[in-house]
């Protein structure tokens, strides 16, 4: 039985060829600028765009690269730089605004200037949350503020993050074209015909674009590459994450017992044992389970030292140091 993917009339956006395809070619720049016109809301409106290199160095040879999924400029002369990123990486903020000094440092003039510069957007689209606490704010807009007037203190920064799993809203709910793009993003893969809620026209080019059975064989190949890549990636940590948590569960739940035990009879002797016993339990599992979890990392991390993942690797998908992944 063909799964899923093989199933799929358009192409994957959350994979790199998928997400290039749509927004990071000359052809398909329409889609680009219906897209962030839709993101700004009428706070910004962009009639062109010109892309620019992707791949950057530091001011140094020895500086650290940066490689942009999207990276262009308005006719204004603003540099946008959309990111898809498909997993949590531990600095992620870190990450976001090194990149962002890239396009800050590269409108520098020589000789004399007078330091004016440009604004410069980082749009993210994530394919994981960032704000657990909040199930319906999946829309960040951030700018440097002053903490005491809640001021916008410097507007020519921008750092936006969608946090896509959190959209869920069907066609029927969808509300104007910020909406109407983000169900695209979402659900585009598991699509198999366009739905009626989408009949402008920059998504009749869109559909066009992302059809699969329309990709040349070079393309058809570069993107069965680019979709293996992202699913050995996601069933690599999802396999080390659901594995890492049985094993820690078990340890966790283990140790708490034998401890819920001990304390409960110590206690129960002075307040009765069959308080104490309920009474120890009940801690022993609450700290077992906290030691559980650090036990989860440490088997998540095993687990993909096991599969041949880098240390630099395991560190963006568990959050544990280098050192301790190196000492497991």
């Amino acid at each position: 039985m063909k799964n899923d993917y093989q199933r799929a009339r358009y192409v994957n956006p959350y994979t790199d060829f998928g997400f290039k395809k749509l927004f990071g070619t000359e052809m398909n720049k329409e889609l680009l600028i219906s897209f962030i016109n839709s993101l700004f809301n009428g706070k910004e409106v962009v009639k062109d765009l010109t892309y620019l290199n992707t791949e950057h160095l530091g001011g140094r040879e020895l500086d650290r690269k940066a490689v942009f999924d999207v990276y262009c400029e308005n006719e204004k002369g603003e540099k946008i730089l959309v990111e898809m990123q498909k997993a949590e990486q531990q600095f992620f903020k870190d990450r976001s605004l090194y990149y962002a000094t890239f396009p800050i440092r590269e409108q520098a003039e020589r000789g004399d200037w007078d330091y004016s510069l440009k604004a410069v957007y980082v749009i993210g689209i994530l394919n994981f949350n960032i704000d657990d606490e909040n199930d319906s704010y999946f829309h960040h807009e951030v700018q440097l503020t002053d903490q005491r007037t809640k001021e916008v203190f410097y507007d020519k920064l921008t750092f936006i993050y969608l946090e896509m799993p959190k959209f869920n809203k069907t066609e029927e709910e969808l509300d104007g074209m910020f909406e109407k793009w983000l169900f695209v993003l979402r659900n585009l893969s598991r699509l198999l015909e366009r739905p009626q809620a989408l009949q402008e026209r920059v998504f009749t080019k869109l559909f066009e674009a992302a059809e699969i059975a329309k990709f040349t064989k070079t393309e058809y190949e570069a993107y069965e590459e680019s979709l293996k890549v992202y699913r050995d990636w996601q069933n690599t940590i999802r396999t080390a994450i659901n594995k890492g948590l049985e094993e820690g569960r078990e340890k966790g739940l283990a140790e708490g017992r034998e401890k819920g035990r001990a304390e409960g009879l110590e206690k129960g002797r002075a307040e009765g044992r069959q308080k104490g016993l309920a009474e120890g339990r009940q801690k022993g599992l609450a700290e077992g389970l906290e030691k559980g979890r650090a036990e989860e990392k440490a088997a998540i991390a095993r687990n993909l030292k096991s599969l041949g993942l880098t240390t630099a690797q395991i560190a963006q998908a568990t959050g544990l140091p280098a050192k301790e992944i190196d000492k497991l």
